[in-house]
């Protein structure tokens, strides 16, 4: 799969930051290329919530994230390729990436059972029986027409007890195996994905063998799902290490723009979550002095922005009429306010990147804890050193 892949992907590794892991790079895709480190909004039913697909590429974002179980529930896989693809579908013309469904079986699914042979479940909609299997996986994948795919795998929750997380990274092994033998489409991209819990020594064993199977790109899965940020960021440690220079890495499910920061220092590549638009229609919104809380009374006389050199339109107004919005009930607010956060993420691993070509990593990250309100060294594992 990686050799058919290389026709039309290519990783291109532009620079490493000269005092940490932190890299430059451009991911070259059939819809386009992708400047890294990036952040892909999560259009989980085949919409980013809020935003349309011409003001998310204002917001600068390059690729964005659909969700394969989501859009197998409904509308169905046959329904989107009988309507083009997900680009047609979705109205979005760059470059799209497909999670397994792994997580969300994990997450969302009702009296889910586990075999080798995949997975059975009940619908979370209405409650009817689904099966998936590492080759059904694939072929929902391959039929929604993303440009990157995942392998299926098993997510378990953290911490757990050690045989659990070992069975379940030795399963998701194996269907990394069959997920390959699946994929047949040479304009897809399959990453693998590496799972370990919690277990350094276990997570580089992992690597060490989806290394050996030669995917297009790797992905760290199953953080995010309760440990702790150092716990996470050990985990990366363990990692990214073992994983080919010359591939994208992508951090999956993460997230805060702090742990952006951290994964960043650590090498990774590519990031998604929907913690931008899950607050903003919640009226929480990032910024470089920390997180506003726009329902807070303090703002209802304030004739300032969000921020002033933000070119996002929420920008345009002062934070009284954002916080008159949810007040309100307008749904103009939560739309707003979705679209200044996935912005905000744009703007900051685009500012990322020139601090990595300008070999001052460490000095931006500290830069914008400090804006933040964060101490860098509280509870914070020490940037590693560069590759």
């Amino acid at each position: 799969m990686y050799g058919l892949a290389m026709r039309l992907f290519r990783f291109e590794l532009q620079h490493l930051d000269g005092r940490s892991a932190a890299r430059r790079g451009t991911l070259h895709t059939p819809h386009g290329a992708v400047e890294t480190p990036a952040f892909m909004p999560v259009g989980t039913q085949g919409t980013v919530k809020g935003i349309d697909a011409g003001r998310l590429g204002e917001t600068g974002a390059e690729m964005i994230l659909a969700n394969t179980y989501h859009l197998a529930l409904r509308p169905g896989e046959e329904t989107v390729a009988a309507l083009g693809d997900l680009h047609q579908f979705m109205g979005w013309s760059g470059p799209i990436l497909t999670d397994s469904g792994g997580f969300q079986v994990f997450s969302l699914a009702e009296r889910v059972r586990v075999t080798e042979q995949g997975v059975e479940f009940r619908s979370h909609i209405d409650g009817s029986l689904v099966n998936i299997s590492p080759e059904r996986s694939i072929d929902i994948q391959q039929k929604l027409g993303a440009d990157l795919i995942m392998a299926f795998d098993h997510v378990v929750a953290l911490p757990n007890q050690p045989h659990v997380v070992a069975e379940a990274t030795a399963r998701s092994v194996r269907w990394a195996e069959r997920c390959q033998r699946a994929a047949t489409r040479d304009d897809q991209m399959l990453l693998g994905i590496v799972q370990g819990g919690l277990d350094p020594e276990l997570r580089r064993r992992t690597a060490r063998d989806m290394v050996a199977m030669e995917f297009a790109g790797y992905a760290v899965g199953g953080l995010s799902v309760g440990e702790t940020p150092a716990e996470m960021y050990a985990c990366l440690e363990a990692v990214v290490p073992e994983l080919p220079a010359d591939r994208p890495r992508y951090l999956m499910g993460v997230g805060r723009p702090q742990d952006i920061l951290e994964g960043i220092a650590r090498g990774i590549d590519l990031f998604d979550c929907v913690m931008p638009t899950r607050n903003g229609r919640n009226a929480l919104v990032f910024t470089d002095a920390g997180p506003v809380r726009l329902r807070n009374a303090m703002h209802e006389y304030d004739r300032e922005p969000l921020e002033p050199h933000c070119p996002c339109p929420a920008c345009r107004h002062s934070r009284g009429y954002l916080r008159h919005l949810f007040q309100a009930g307008e749904m103009l607010g939560p739309i707003l306010a979705s679209i200044h956060n996935v912005t905000y993420y744009q703007r900051l691993v685009a500012a990322a990147r020139e601090a990595i070509l300008a070999d001052r990593f460490g000095e931006f990250r500290e830069e914008k804890y400090r804006g933040w309100g964060i101490d860098p060294r509280a509870g914070e594992v020490p940037m590693p050193a560069p590759e």
